[in-house]
């Protein structure tokens, strides 16, 4: 099925793109700036941590590149794909951004794409976390039912973990941001799973 997942993926993200920056740039209300905890400072600001935050896009495509049957690729994409409205529909009708912290970008081009094209709006719950937790628990069921390595099941989980970190490490998000975006892959994964029972 590489066809149809190679072009249903292609699909998958530029309607998402297509959705994303229109909700982030037509916000409902004026955005609601989310606040800076104790861990956002413990974190700090890395510059390091931006290969692990754009990682994500080939982190996601892993799991329904990996499925085999069409009934679970079908309900991977169905499940991404009402996350993801969740996440912009709360976006549109309660919009967030994260606050203005003191760093000069100028200094780190590497970031001059996404501090371009993803503006400080669209904040919480964080859509990148959200998105990375759902692939994670797909992949673990993937990985556990073609009885995998347990090691590939643990480097997926450590893989998840360091893309949440990078949310935060690279201020694209704050912590709150990220821990909301937690708890949205994890029902969302939960109730995809009971909708999709069978083999992968």
């Amino acid at each position: 099925m590489w066809p149809l997942k190679a072009f249903g993926t292609m699909s998958f993200m530029v309607l998402f793109f297509w959705g994303y920056f229109t909700v982030l740039h037509n916000p409902l209300t004026p955005p609601l700036v989310m606040p800076v905890t104790w861990l956002d400072t413990w974190i700090g600001f890395s510059p390091s941590a931006f290969p692990a935050y754009v990682s994500l896009w080939v982190y996601v495509s892993l799991a329904p590149a990996l499925l085999g049957s069409l009934r679970s690729l079908l309900g991977f994409g169905l499940w991404m794909g009402w996350l993801c409205l969740f996440c912009l529909a709360i976006f549109w009708l309660f919009p967030t951004s994260t606050p203005p912290f003191s760093i000069d970008w100028k200094a780190y081009p590497e970031f001059a794409l996404i501090k371009g094209l993803d503006a400080a709006g669209n904040a919480f719950p964080s859509l990148h976390v959200a998105s990375a937790v759902f692939s994670a628990f797909w992949l673990n069921r993937v990985f556990g039912q073609l009885d995998a390595p347990k090691t590939l099941q643990w480097l997926s989980a450590l893989q998840c973990s360091v893309i949440i970190w990078s949310t935060i490490a690279t201020r694209q998000h704050v912590v709150l941001d990220a821990l909301g975006g937690v708890v949205v892959g994890v029902v969302f994964a939960a109730l995809s799973f009971r909708q999709t029972r069978g083999t992968v």
